[in-house]
C-alpha cells in the first residue's frame, strides 16, 4: 500500500505483486495474499494480463492507515495487562493501567487520522493528517 501511495498518478501506474514484492523485499505470496485482501476491501483495484497491475482505488489522503490495519489486527483486543488477566478489571487497575490505555488510544487516533499520503513524494508532513470534525 506505501508503494502505491508512493506511485500514486490515478490508476495510470500499475505494479504488479511480483513488482511490489521486489521493490520493498518481501515474500510474493505474502504480497499477493495482502493485495487480493485489500481488493476486497475496496481500497485498490487491479486487472491481469499484460499491463495489468494493481493501483490504488481512491487518493492516498482519503485511505487511513486504519483503513488498512483494522482489516490485519484485532481491533477490539486492549493492551494486555503486564500483571496477567486476572489483575486489570478484577478489582483496582495495575499500576501502569492509565499509561497503557493512553498508549493505546494515542496510537489508534495517530492509525485513524494518518493517510497514505505519508508516502508521497513531496508531500508535507501536515498532508498526512485525515480531516476531522471537532476535538
Amino acid at each position: 500500500m506505501s508503494l502505491l501511495a508512493e506511485l500514486y498518478d490515478g490508476g495510470k501506474t500499475k505494479l504488479s505483486s511480483h513488482e511490489i514484492a521486489e521493490r520493498r523485499e518481501l515474500p510474493q505470496p505474502v504480497v499477493a495474499k495482502v493485495l487480493t485482501i485489500v481488493s476486497s476491501l475496496g481500497l485498490v483495484d487491479g486487472t491481469r494480463g499484460p499491463g495489468g497491475g494493481y493501483w490504488l482505488r481512491r487518493p492516498p489522503g482519503e485511505i487511513s492507515l486504519l483503513d488498512i490495519v483494522e482489516e490485519f489486527e484485532r481491533q477490539d483486543a486492549r493492551v494486555m495487562c503486564p500483571f496477567g488477566p486476572n489483575w486489570c478489571g478484577k478489582g483496582e487497575p495495575c499500576p501502569m493501567h492509565d499509561e497503557l490505555l493512553r498508549i493505546d488510544e494515542g496510537w489508534t487516533r495517530y492509525l485513524r487520522e494518518t493517510t497514505l499520503a505519508v508516502f508521497q513524494r513531496g508531500e508535507r508532513s501536515g498532508a498526512r493528517r485525515r480531516k476531522t470534525s471537532g476535538a
